[in-house]
């Protein structure tokens, strides 16, 4: 067991990941990840606020999120890793695209040591848009 001795919560994992403090908004989450993971997020965050002009900006289930009247798309940083969750229908949709990333129901992971495909999110981004307003 480890306890943090920031917040001291105590994780089965030495070191664990955690927030000890949640995040009020995307700045705040962003500023909270790793240095070398927030240029990717940053570029992701711009990306679909380019796609999403309209939509809200909100922290939902600890997570980056563009809402409007529900939540559109997310994202979220990981060790390796940025995780795009549109939903499992954009996953779907865009299924022949995402050759070469890690899919699983509802989300695309990205890996740091490879460059963003930052049109197709933008696209992936656009595409939600599209389907939330039906």
């Amino acid at each position: 067991m480890w306890t943090c001795p920031k917040c001291g919560r105590t994780f089965q994992n030495q070191n664990q990941g955690h927030y000890c403090v949640k995040p009020k908004d995307i700045d705040e989450y962003i500023a909270f990840q790793d240095e070398a993971a927030r240029p990717f997020l940053q570029a992701v965050r711009e990306t679909i606020r380019g796609a999403l002009p309209d939509a809200e900006e909100r922290i939902s289930w600890s997570m980056p999120t563009f809402w409007r009247g529900k939540n559109i798309i997310q994202f979220a940083a990981s060790k390796r890793h940025i995780g795009l969750y549109p939903g499992p229908e954009a996953v779907a949709w865009f299924q022949d695209k995402l050759t070469g990333y890690e899919t699983s129901k509802g989300t695309i992971r990205l890996p740091y040591q490879e460059p963003l495909p930052l049109e197709l999110i933008g696209e992936i981004a656009d595409w939600c848009r599209k389907r939330n307003l039906s």
